[in-house]
């Protein structure tokens, strides 16, 4: 698990962004900025939300998608892509371009959240109300 001074270093190697926030989650952490989760860090390596243009990027530098393999419930042993790829070993190094990929990943997430908060809910069936009980039929006249 990513210690708080890898989290520290995260903060100051993405400070071009604008303020960010690392919280930890699942054994690993997330990061977040403008209240979006843009940067998934496990076992001390950062992977960046990603889009189909940002994933082509991405490849073109030799990275490749973060992948989680859960090992019970009913998806244990499948491999899921969660949408983060590995920053690029060069941006380590380069705060510079450490902001650049961290502002095209910030973007992407934002769009996702704005796309997601737009989706309409599954529309529940209506609900049936209780009818009324019908009225007391007239009494019939007894029969002679």
């Amino acid at each position: 698990m990513a210690d708080s001074s890898f989290h520290d270093f995260v903060r100051e190697l993405f400070a071009g962004v604008g303020r960010v926030e690392v919280k930890r989650m699942f054994g690993g952490a997330g990061a977040w900025s403008d209240g979006v989760m843009f940067l998934l860090i496990s076992d001390d390596t950062i992977h960046i939300k990603v889009d189909d243009a940002l994933k082509a990027e991405l490849r073109a530098e030799g990275c490749g998608p973060f992948v989680w393999q859960p090992q019970s419930g009913p998806r244990a042993g499948e491999k899921i892509d969660l949408g983060y790829w590995r920053l690029p070993d060069s941006a380590l190094d380069d705060p510079d371009e450490a902001a650049v990929w961290g502002r095209k990943a910030l973007a992407v997430a934002k769009a996702k959240a704005k796309a997601k908060a737009k989706k309409p809910k599954a529309a529940k069936p209506p609900v049936k109300k209780a009818k009324a009980k019908a009225k007391a039929s007239p009494k019939r006249k007894a029969k002679r």
